[in-house]
């Protein structure tokens, strides 16, 4: 069952699959100013899209290793302002950190054991299974509207959006 739910969590993030775009794959190639453009004042950009999972792949990672809060690179937690003054080193230096971050949630999974994959750790009301499953959910959940998003910087605004196109 492990490797099943390791196949998923791979395909949601970087891995070629049936689905079509995976997080990684859709932020692939962005430039910063195409990940720091924001649809409207009130709504995340890429970029902060891009911090938002790899907080979650951290929270899930210090989930499943018991590991204290409080490690996470940046201060805050969930959302994470970028974008304002966008510049080349600090975009790639983030998406470093979500592409660790996800190698190292991938690392400590593929040690889990049937019986600990099927426990509930410390703080999470749900299953190690169900933290990792989730989280693929979660990548594909905000991938999927990443290659239609209307994008100045990249393509013109499609007329017509199709129920998967909102975001």
């Amino acid at each position: 069952m492990l490797h099943q739910l390791l196949s998923i969590v791979d395909a949601a993030y970087d891995r070629a699959s049936w689905h079509g775009t995976n997080l990684r794959g859709s932020i692939r190639g962005l430039s910063v100013r195409q990940a720091a453009w924001r649809p409207s004042s009130k709504r995340h950009n890429i970029w902060e899209l891009v911090l938002h999972a790899a907080y979650w792949k951290y929270t899930a990672l210090r989930r499943l290793t018991d590991a204290p809060r409080g490690s996470f690179p940046l201060n805050g937690s969930n959302w994470f302002t970028r974008g304002d003054n966008p510049d080349e080193r600090t975009w790639r230096e983030d998406v470093a950190l979500l592409d660790r971050t996800h190698r190292s949630l991938r690392a400590a999974s593929a040690r889990l054991s049937s019986s600990e994959l099927a426990r509930t750790p410390a703080g999470s009301k749900v299953s190690n299974f169900a933290l990792l499953s989730g989280i693929a959910a979660h990548d594909l959940y905000h991938a999927g509207p990443l290659p239609s998003r209307p994008d100045p910087y990249r393509s013109p605004p499609r007329e017509n959006f199709g129920p998967c196109d909102a975001f």
